[in-house]
């Protein structure tokens, strides 16, 4: 018995295979151009998380580092700072320190146990008592307390040390610039003149200090707290 292909029951299925083939390319020629976009926006996203980090990475390494060591700042043109000649002061008592000194009256006052210091705005007075063996001279404060104050200080540059005889006693008075701390809202910092006069008496060695925004004129109020300064 011959049997012709054609009436196979597996031929029978090819125009139904046929149709579901149609049929599916039909769907992936409507599919196709949403994969697309989806292939586009996946890669669109990728490379902006891409730049994101890196603007991120670029940012923190671009970031300067803390210096070691600081600069003198310029003084103002028109530097604040003057003390009145008005100005009314007060003497004050240190028991703890024994010591007395007239200061600006108005001042912020700050004390710990012997030393303690006044500001008002740029200007300051400190008075600070420690331990000594002998008396300062100008070589040894030179050699000791002035390169303490270089060490400590902001950009310190010192212009003098020498001998004086004041009302207090015989005393080294050590001249220097600086820069001020900066300031804690705008960081800016002032050029300051300082003053600072070494006094010593029965084993106690005193620094006075005074201060101001470069170029101020306050000699005489500064002459004045100076030349008030008593052991007691």
């Amino acid at each position: 018995m011959n049997v012709s292909l054609f009436d196979s029951p597996s031929v029978s299925l090819v125009p139904k295979l046929l149709e579901c083939f149609a049929l599916n390319l039909r769907h992936m020629r409507t599919l196709a151009p949403v994969i697309l976009i989806a292939l586009a926006v996946a890669c669109t996203a990728k490379t902006d998380q891409g730049a994101t980090a890196s603007s991120t990475t670029t940012t923190t390494g671009t970031e300067n580092p803390i210096s070691s060591t600081e600069t003198a700042v310029a003084p103002e043109v028109n530097p604040p700072g003057d003390i009145p000649d008005s100005q009314a002061f007060v003497k004050y008592s240190n028991a703890a320190g024994g010591y007395q000194v007239e200061v600006p009256e108005g001042w912020a006052r700050t004390e710990a146990g012997p030393d303690v210091t006044f500001v008002n705005k740029f200007d300051g007075v400190s008075a600070a008592v420690s331990p000594a063996n002998t008396g300062p001279t100008a070589a040894s404060v030179r050699t000791n307390e002035a390169s303490l104050i270089q060490k400590q200080g902001r950009a310190v540059t010192i212009t003098g040390v020498s001998e004086a005889n004041l009302p207090g006693g015989k005393a080294v008075v050590i001249k220097y610039t600086s820069n001020s701390d900066p300031n804690p809202v705008t960081n800016k910092r002032l050029r300051l003149d300082n003053v600072s006069y070494v006094f010593f008496k029965s084993g106690k060695e005193a620094t006075l200090t005074v201060w101001a925004p470069l170029g101020a004129d306050n000699v005489d109020q500064w002459n004045r707290m100076a030349n008030s300064f008593r052991w007691l």
